[in-house]
């Protein structure tokens, strides 16, 4: 019983130095030459005043495509300064009439904001599959959890814009539609799993560019 009773104990004294060294160090800029980990980018040396600055959600993301909408995004990647310190950001254009559909972010939660125009929005949740939406306009924001199911489209008469933050450096992406029909999973598989049938499966394939 005392053995069980110090363990705690001792677990704390062994993690408790490195969290003190952890907070000692003001950043860690992402080392892009290096491969990413779970505890995320090696720190690069030589860091400047240019890697905690990122100038490319100011441009509009280009809406020509399928979908009508575009994401730009300032995670890691493309913004290393970011790295270690759990934030993100995108911007999103959505044009009349487009839609980011369903999709989630596994390894972050999501604030929109919008900045012009109308975007409905929702997210379902995963104990009891409820729905909440919301039309947002010009000023409002919404957050969306981590890992759920959530999507976005315009409502209205003209272009959408919206800044979104992200609680992880690199919030992952994963569309529920590609995931079903832009890749090689055997259509018979596909219509077992989605309750379609065949030709229903075969033309979301041909749209998004799957095989099988």
């Amino acid at each position: 019983m005392a053995n069980a009773m110090l363990l705690p104990v001792l677990i704390s004294f062994l993690v408790l130095p490195f969290s003190a060294m952890a907070l000692t160090q003001d950043f860690c800029v992402a080392d892009l030459s290096c491969s990413d980990t779970p505890a995320g980018y090696p720190c690069k040396t030589g860091v400047g005043a240019g890697d905690f600055y990122y100038h490319g959600l100011a441009a509009a993301g280009n809406t020509s495509n399928l979908i009508k909408a575009a994401v730009t995004p300032a995670f890691v990647g493309q913004f290393p300064g970011v790295n270690g310190l759990g934030i993100s950001a995108a911007r999103l254009d959505i044009a009349v009439g487009g839609v980011v559909p369903m999709h989630t972010h596994p390894a972050a939660s999501e604030l929109l904001f919008v900045t012009e125009g109308t975007i409905l929005a929702g997210f379902i949740s995963s104990s009891s599959n409820t729905v909440y939406t919301k039309t947002l306009y010009k000023g409002d924001i919404m957050v969306f959890p981590q890992g759920l199911l959530h999507y976005q489209y315009n409502g209205g008469s003209s272009a959408a814009v919206a800044l979104v933050a992200f609680s992880g450096p690199n919030p992952g992406l994963q569309i529920t539609d590609y995931a079903l029909f832009a890749n090689n999973l055997p259509s018979a598989v596909v219509e077992k799993v989605t309750f379609l049938d065949d030709a229903q499966v075969k033309k979301l394939k041909s749209v998004l560019g799957g095989s099988g």
